[in-house]
């Protein structure tokens, strides 16, 4: 435990040491609640079970009693979860760096919690309860907050069920083995007013060997920038226009009512030698522009045409989820069917809606809903919380039958380093070295790249689609 303020400064350090060696498994910090809020908040998120004995306070303030002041004491600390062989050394480093470490505890496959104090037992209970017990506040606060009671009860059912997520990864996950060069095919990470994720949109395609250019939409209508010039465009997310006529409204009508800017867009989407990513706002946005799904249908009827329209929970989800990734023609998915992979979601308006049930059909029929939400077996799933918005049969992403465009509503660009997923299951190989969802942006690079070094177009041309 770190119990003075000059020893922080030692454990982070001797933390960042442990970390990049391999040391630890999990790390939670001791602030609010203390110890036992703590280590039962691991137990919640891991699906497991704990036993811990924790050494009575040697201070107390006034009449708290010793027990309560071990376990509820708030100062600065940590709990660290270490594989039962690496035990001495991490116990030696802290040691080294002269910050007091102990072993108090140690996961179990049963799940429940057994805490004791000094020896004296403490709590004996399912961590499952415990978890019920701990939501309980928080469902009560969502039913005075007016979200969607159905909703509510979903969730709280599932609790007694929980399993830690499987994921699957049938694809060689590596970083790039080149950094951009000179030539470097470029890509406009494109924002406006309100966008918020463009800096880890850049980095993602930087890191798969792209140059990414900031680009805002007024650049664009002002002529300083030309779309002419890009090979790729990512719509990235955000509350474009604060969101004050839905999400991505105002995006998508400075687009499409702009004389300025509507030739320039068309003609970008109908070009074979690039492609589009457009990510939770932008995501919206193609909907919106009517890039993805593309058919002939809803081009001919824009009333037809699919969008993302408030989450079925009434309230904005931010959450670390599982999807599938499925059989598609979406380049920039290419070799990643079979996938199930955490992701990071946040939006309130994210359900996938189709208004005509012709083209819903279409769209799936076609493969054209790439990405669908799992749950914790790894299986498709339009169910609450797993599918956190209610879309039409757990859609995630929507892509053109060409390929070339892709709308994805959860956010790959912020899991696309290792240490940006909050949970790794045992076993996951490659992990270590490079996310799977750097695949996506890599592949974006080898799109282009088979793009120009054949003569013919890669992208077949689809009546109503890209061209």
């Amino acid at each position: 435990m770190i119990a003075r303020p000059k020893a922080t400064a030692r454990a982070f350090d001797a933390v960042q040491a442990l970390h990049k060696a391999g040391d630890l498994l999990s790390l939670h910090d001791r602030s609010d609640g203390g110890l036992v809020t703590c280590v039962l908040e691991m137990a919640f998120a891991g699906g497991r079970g704990v036993t811990v004995d924790a050494p009575r306070a040697s201070t107390t303030e006034g009449d708290v009693p010793p027990a309560w002041a071990a376990l509820f004491h708030e100062a600065p600390g940590l709990v660290l979860e270490v594989a039962p062989e690496r035990v001495a050394a991490v116990l030696a480093a802290f040691k080294a760096a002269d910050v007091d470490a102990a072993v108090v505890g140690r996961a179990t496959r049963e799940r429940t919690a057994r805490i004791a104090v000094a020896g004296a037992a403490v709590l004996d209970a399912p961590v499952l309860e415990l978890w019920a017990a701990w939501e309980a506040t928080a469902f009560a606060m969502e039913r005075v907050h007016g979200r969607d009671g159905a909703c509510v009860d979903a969730e709280m059912a599932t609790l007694a069920t929980r399993t830690p997520p499987k994921y699957a990864v049938p694809f060689a996950a590596a970083p790039t083995a080149t950094t951009p060069s000179r030539n470097a095919k470029p890509v406009a990470i494109l924002r406006c007013e309100g966008s918020n994720g463009d800096r880890e949109m850049a980095t993602a395609f930087h890191l798969a060997g792209l140059e990414p250019w900031d680009v805002a939409v007024a650049d664009v209508a002002s002529g300083a920038v030309t779309l002419d010039r890009f090979r790729g465009i990512a719509f990235v997310g955000g509350f474009s226009y604060a969101d004050v006529l839905d999400s991505a409204k105002g995006w998508a009508g400075a687009i499409r009512f702009n004389d300025a800017l509507r030739p320039q867009f068309e003609a970008f989407r109908a070009r074979s030698d690039v492609f589009s990513l457009g990510v939770c706002n932008g995501c919206q946005l193609l909907a919106l522009l009517g890039w993805v799904p593309g058919l002939p249908a809803c081009d001919a009827a824009y009333e037809t045409q699919p969008r993302f329209v408030h989450n079925a929970s009434r309230k904005f989800e931010s959450r670390w989820l599982s999807v599938a990734v499925l059989e598609s023609p979406a380049k920039l998915l290419a070799g990643m069917a079979g996938a199930t992979l955490g992701v990071w979601v946040a939006h309130g308006e994210g359900r996938a809606h189709f208004p005509d049930a012709d083209v819903e059909r279409a769209v799936f029929d076609g493969g054209l809903a790439p990405v669908r939400y799992a749950d914790d077996a790894g299986e498709p799933t339009d169910a609450y919380p797993f599918c956190p918005n209610g879309a039409a049969r757990g859609a995630a992403a929507l892509c053109s039958p060409c390929g070339k465009h892709l709308a994805m509503m959860p956010h790959p660009e912020r899991c696309v380093l290792p240490w940006q997923w909050p949970y790794k299951p045992p076993g996951l190989p490659g992990l270590e070295a490079a996310s799977p969802w750097m695949k996506l942006f890599q592949n974006a690079k080898t799109f282009l790249d088979a793009v120009d070094r054949d003569a013919e177009d890669d992208c077949a041309p689809v009546p109503g689609c890209c061209n």
